[in-house]
């Protein structure tokens, strides 16, 4: 019996947190739809210059970095066998700061270079 409560309080979470984004998506779709009977078009929100992906980016890896400062001396504390003081417990911070760094990877890797100079650009001469 002690076993099931956690089971279902871990069960509930997941069913509460995919009720959840299930109805946002059906109420993005709700809007659209009301959107379209009035002849109006949703505006695209794909399109930017990549600075959210920098930012969730910056704050997911620093995240990541304090809870890897945090969890460090647990291997101190516990004598464990595991090199340096680290193990398994250093996943909660080692999973955020490397999905960190990946977004600010994809920020540098996507972006679009702007052209340096502020003259613009001459039409070809047809001599």
């Amino acid at each position: 019996m002690n076993d099931i409560v956690p089971c279902l309080g871990v069960l509930g979470f997941f069913v509460l947190l995919f009720g959840f984004v299930a109805f946002m998506r059906f109420m993005s779709y709700r809007e659209t739809m009301q959107l379209a009977e009035k002849g109006l078009v949703r505006p695209d929100r794909t399109r930017g210059n990549g600075k959210d992906t920098l930012r969730w980016g910056i704050a997911i890896t620093a995240i990541g970095v304090a809870l890897c400062l945090g969890l460090y001396p647990i291997g101190f504390v516990t004598g464990s066998e595991f090199p340096l003081g680290l193990g398994p417990w250093m996943l909660a911070g080692l999973l955020p700061t490397f999905f960190g760094l990946a977004l600010v990877m994809i920020y540098y890797l996507t972006r679009e270079e702007k052209p340096k100079g502020d003259k613009p650009a001459e039409p070809p001469s047809a001599g």
